[in-house]
């Protein structure tokens, strides 16, 4: 068992080293090695989740080093943990095929590839972590990893991406670092405890100060989801290949800060100091403004993938939103919104990565009709746009509305403004998303003939099929989804 949880992490970062120091010429090869790795190490991450299930959160604990009793590398699964692992663990190899084919005319595959699979081992060790200790590390990891695939091209464009990329992340892991150390001092523990680690011996007096430092450390955590005015970094990186978008976007870097909030909330800092209070207030009043604040942003967008960009941005603030509600019911709205906005947007980001790789084409304008040309890239993002605007009874409206319902039952003003923000940006959705289905099915000048059809190959739309199955069965299961969020509380 403890064996699975450690191989959750070594395995794919090795995998990914080794192919940085091979090399290999030959590419049949190299996409054989890639997918048996990331197949592998999804073997690792569901089989330690299952396991977990089966045989109980206390059979995952593993102290990798000990360095003092409050320092500590180790790692753990708990429900949060499970949730996480699952996304990167059906996710990953998903990309990875689709990759096969988008990559080919990029160039870099080795360097690409290598650090696709440092990333996986480093996003597995921030899903499973311990403790705030251990998530910090990875966390700060997980930022050096992506540099290199935000910087692929090495164009000007993408080292302009990448210096705010790692301006913003370095400012942000300042931020949280002043969170790790108040904790330090104040905590009774660094493990992640249900209810928050906060000694009431060591903290009394000083509730003013760790209220300050937990906004910090929201903030901090923050600028990897983007929340304002921390979300510059996140359009800018839209110049990254498609797969590297749709894993930042969707899986892997965004929801690592999500997640690294959750954590700081719920299992570090608690609720018990924050409900209420006017650190609350303003965590509530940021993610409100960034979700409309993006969506608008969205509206004006007339790039694809920097619209889907502003997207995501304001998807990411729904999530710290229902986080910052600091109620049980708000944790359960955040990572159920968690679960269906990383199947649901990373949905988007291949079908806008197709229509790139085969038309070249990047302006929503330009997209007339692309329907005679693309209907199976189409159809599928209709679907996913209709689950993201949260028609019902797909998994967005779900996410949305167990979101709406936990801010409007808080009992805290704040809620209220969060509620009002998530229907404004409703509203903006249906707009900026059926703007482009619009482009699509009902062209406002002569399209392309038919007869130039370019529909993307099979290693584009087997992932989009999965994807389309994903969505569809998530949403199906949202009520099982529902009551197993809302049990995160008790023993894992």
């Amino acid at each position: 068992m403890y064996c699975l949880t450690l191989l959750s992490v070594l395995f794919p970062a090795a995998a990914g080293a080794a192919l940085l120091v091979w090399r290999p010429e030959n590419r049949r090869m190299r996409n054989i090695y890639c997918i048996c790795a990331v197949l592998i190490g999804s073997v690792f991450v569901l089989g330690s989740i299952a396991a977990t299930a089966i045989l109980g959160a206390s059979s995952t604990e593993l102290t990798l080093v000990h360095m003092s009793d409050m320092l500590e590398l180790a790692l753990h699964i708990d429900t949060a943990s499970m949730v996480f692992g699952c996304i990167i663990g059906v996710l990953w190899p998903v990309t990875t095929v689709y990759a096969f084919s988008y990559m080919e005319h990029e160039g870099m595959e080795n360097k690409f590839f290598g650090f696709f699979l440092l990333s996986y081992g480093v996003v597995a060790g921030i899903a499973f972590s311990a403790n705030f200790f251990t998530m910090y590390l990875f966390y700060e990891f997980m930022t050096l990893t992506t540099l290199p695939l935000v910087m692929h091209e090495m164009d000007e464009k993408a080292k302009y991406a990448g210096k705010k990329y790692i301006l913003y992340s370095m400012t942000g892991a300042a931020l949280a670092f002043i969170a790790l150390v108040m904790l330090l001092n104040c905590g009774s523990t660094l493990e992640f405890t249900y209810g928050g680690v906060l000694d009431g011996a060591k903290s009394a007096g000083l509730e003013e100060s760790l209220r300050l430092v937990f906004l910090l450390g929201f903030f901090g955590f923050g600028v990897k989801s983007a929340i304002f005015p921390f979300h510059g970094w996140l359009p800018a990186a839209s110049v990254a290949p498609t797969p590297v978008t749709a894993l930042l976007h969707a899986v892997a870097v965004v929801k690592s800060g999500a997640f690294a909030v959750m954590r700081l909330i719920y299992f570090s800092f608690g609720t018990g100091l924050l409900f209420g209070s006017w650190a609350q207030s303003i965590a509530l009043c940021a993610a409100a403004l960034t979700i409309v604040y993006a969506s608008v942003m969205a509206l004006r967008m007339p790039h694809l993938k920097r619209r889907l960009a502003y997207s995501t941005i304001s998807n990411l603030s729904y999530i710290l939103l229902a986080f910052a509600v600091m109620t049980p019911a708000g944790l359960t709205g955040g990572l159920l919104h968690i679960i269906y906005h990383a199947v649901v947007k990373i949905t988007l980001f291949f079908c806008a990565g197709a229509i790139l790789h085969r038309t070249g084409l990047e302006y929503v304008a330009e997209m007339e009709g692309l329907h005679r040309r693309m209907p199976v890239t189409c159809a599928v993002f209709i679907f996913a746009v209709l689950a993201l605007m949260g028609v019902p009874p797909l998994g967005g409206f779900i996410g949305k509305w167990s979101i709406a319902a936990a801010a409007c039952t808080s009992g805290f003003w704040g809620g209220y403004v969060g509620a009002a923000a998530l229907v404004v940006s409703t509203v903006l959705t249906t707009l900026y998303m059926m703007t482009v289905v619009i482009h699509f099915y009902f062209p406002l000048r002569d399209a392309v003939p038919v007869e130039e059809r370019s529909e993307a190959d099979w290693q584009m739309l087997l992932p989009l099929g999965i994807l389309i199955l994903l969505i569809t069965g998530l949403s199906l299961a949202s009520g099982t989804l529902i009551d197993w969020l809302s049990g995160i509380g008790g023993a894992v």
